[in-house]
């Protein structure tokens, strides 16, 4: 179990999204975006899918994950390596739901605020067309790996 410290935790906050990492049943990474909910220092990411598709086969069949995210500005990034719990939705907490919702309205408004000044951005604001989560990935974190080149 490895704790986190608050430079990692306002990283990865901070992230519109991440890139999670699971193994298929052939032995191969599958990559897939999320939204992390909730980070803690104790180690522990929470993680709302909206699909039961290839990660939650993935994770079903073999609980290892990693989740990656990169600021190719700063020249910074974080990979997490960890253990996964699925909690099913039926079980969802509100409170991370609401958090969810929250992140979604967020970036709903900066989207939008981003095509008002005259950013070029998808032009049908794909957040309103997402489903409601399916499933919620726990995550504890057993590596930290700093991505930056150690100079």
């Amino acid at each position: 179990m490895e704790k986190l410290n608050s430079d990692v935790i306002h990283f990865f906050q901070n992230q519109g999204f991440v890139i999670v990492s699971t193994i298929d049943d052939k032995g191969m990474p599958h990559n897939s975006c999320k939204g992390i909910v909730e980070i803690k220092s104790n180690g522990e990411v929470f993680l709302l899918d909206l699909y039961h598709s290839k990660t939650y086969a993935n994770l079903n069949k073999n609980p290892s994950i990693s989740i990656t995210a990169v600021d190719e500005h700063k020249f910074k990034g974080y990979c997490l390596k960890g253990i996964t719990r699925l909690i099913k939705g039926d079980k969802l907490d509100n409170e991370l739901i609401r958090a969810w919702e929250d992140r979604i309205t967020s970036r709903l408004t900066q989207r939008v605020l981003k095509n008002i000044s005259g950013q070029k951005g998808h032009a049908r604001h794909p957040e309103i067309m997402l489903p409601e989560p399916k499933y919620l990935i726990q995550m504890q974190v057993e590596e930290i790996v700093d991505l930056a080149p150690h100079l």
